[in-house]
């Protein structure tokens, strides 16, 4: 059995891993950079050690000094977390020259399923439904122009290499197809180093939903049932689900099996995510996600599996602990993802100092955090907060759970993007689970109430609201503002 692990990331993964850590008996080394000395992962793992500059490609993406800590410090595993290095091959190769674990699947498979377009081969040889599109990269603008033209307008053009949206280019017309096939190669040669791009039919208003996979060193691998992710801005999550509202238990049985078939044919081994695309009833793949996923709590809300010491067990050498007859789906699990940032200024980051800090409770609310009052958000990372989980016994109750909680939290000092969140409860089609990719940018009303919201909290700060209902929660910006007073004068630590 594992020992001691590195955890080679940041923030609340960081933290979800180490609780994970203490509760299976294996000691934690957090490594981290001079922007996060004061951060709450430090002061929780059982070691630390300072690995470089606030520049992430000093740091954290500093493969040779993630290394040398583990070796230097006797960790017998690295758990990567996401984002950063989690699925990255040449962190998964170091270790397996250095004789260290890498919590996640093999270099093989990391490369094999970071290429899209041989994962899109992949896939179709293990029989997963895929978007039509090419099967090799596209170079040529009259070559590509002519598949384009056999695939359908509109097309989307997208780097092999990349992820998180970057560089997608959607093409309507045929007129438009070479201007956009350059640009899209000159955003992959910057981004990823490499210009290889392909060509696929672009799914006007489809729905993203993924599958939560694991798979073991023995051949065996499972699903945990399927995650509505649609709610997004730029391609990036921020609220996620699950079950679907979309998925019937017939299409979970069906697309978990083919999901999970495609694991076991390529030999996944430990926590990912099969993603795809839903669209006029059909399923169609979009890409595997080779580690643990932000929105992994929503699963082990409505699931009682704990993925990350699943994970743990995986590479321990140890066969699931869960077989998949014995998975259930019970009740519903919704995530807002809690960002400093400014949802009327197109989403821009707003990192600052947390002046105070309240975090909600009570029944079936579940907070990944890894800030406190008095701590900064610092510039040079994604600005994540937290992970609101909230789970409920149907979606409705879920919805008022997480309504609930969202009005009991308090952050003072910077934006957030809690008012977003609020908004989408509220709205009508969101209500209904009438959901896909474009839901932000079609629900233009949105905006307009986040102001309503942000004006009436304004209120609630100056003590002038006279609804009976709202006592709690200016008992909450009071005590907030109590304590930031405290901690100013020096009379409380973090």
């Amino acid at each position: 059995m594992i020992k001691k692990i590195l955890i080679a990331n940041r923030g609340e993964i960081a933290i979800r891993v180490m609780r994970a850590c203490r509760e299976m008996g294996i000691a934690s080394i957090a490594v981290y950079s001079e922007a996060d000395k004061e951060a709450l992962f430090v002061k929780y793992a059982d070691e630390a050690f300072c690995i470089g500059p606030p520049p992430a490609r000093a740091s954290y993406l500093s493969i040779e000094k993630v290394i040398e800590t583990a070796k230097e410090n006797g960790a017998d595993a690295i758990h990567p977390g996401y984002g950063f290095l989690a699925e990255n091959p040449k962190l998964a190769k170091a270790c397996e020259q250095e004789g260290i674990k890498f919590i996640g699947p093999s270099s093989r498979v990391l490369e094999l399923m970071g290429d899209k377009i041989t994962a899109r081969r992949e896939m179709i040889k293990a029989g997963v439904p895929v978007v039509p599109g090419t099967e090799e990269c596209v170079l040529d603008p009259g070559r590509g122009g002519d598949l384009a033209k056999e695939i359908g307008y509109p097309v989307i053009i997208k780097p092999s290499g990349g992820g998180g949206g970057i560089g997608m280019t959607i093409v309507a017309h045929e007129e438009e197809f070479a201007n956009a096939l350059k640009s899209t190669q000159a955003i992959a040669t910057t981004t990823f180093g490499l210009c290889d791009v392909y060509i696929e039919k672009y799914l006007p208003h489809p729905r993203h939903i993924e599958f939560q996979l694991l798979g073991d060193q023995k051949g065996n691998a499972i699903h945990l049932g399927e995650r509505e992710c649609s709610i997004q801005r730029r391609h990036q999550k921020l609220i996620e689900e699950s079950p679907s509202p979309a998925v019937t238990p017939e299409m979970r049985a069906e697309m978990g099996a083919i999901a999970a078939k495609a694991a076991r044919i390529v030999g996944y081994e430990g926590a990912g995510t099969m993603e795809f695309l839903f669209s006029d009833g059909k399923f169609y793949f979009l890409e595997v996600n080779a580690r643990v996923q932000v929105e992994h709590p929503v699963t082990e809300m409505v699931t009682g599996v704990d993925i990350v010491k699943e994970q743990i067990r995986i590479a321990s050498g140890l066969p699931l602990s869960v077989n998949q007859e014995d998975v259930r789906m019970n009740g519903w699990a919704m995530e807002c993802r809690i960002n400093a940032e400014d949802p009327l200024n197109d989403f821009s980051p707003s990192p600052g100092k947390l002046k105070g800090y309240h975090a909600p409770g009570g029944i079936g609310v579940r907070i990944d955090d890894g800030v406190y009052t008095n701590y900064t958000i610092p510039p040079y990372y994604d600005p994540m907060i937290s992970k609101l989980i909230a789970w409920g016994r149907n979606r409705d109750e879920a919805i008022s759970r997480i309504k609930r909680a969202l009005y009991e939290y308090v952050i003072a000092g910077i934006t957030t993007n809690i008012s977003f969140h609020q908004a989408v409860m509220k709205n009508p089609r969101f209500v209904k689970g009438e959901l896909d990719t474009g839901f932000i940018e079609r629900e233009t009303g949105l905006m307009d109430e986040i102001e309503e919201i942000l004006k009436y909290e304004k209120s609630l700060d100056k003590k002038i609201s006279c609804r009976p209902e709202d006592k709690m929660r200016v008992a909450a910006i009071s005590a907030v503002a109590a304590l930031t007073q405290m901690h100013s004068r020096g009379r409380t630590n973090p």
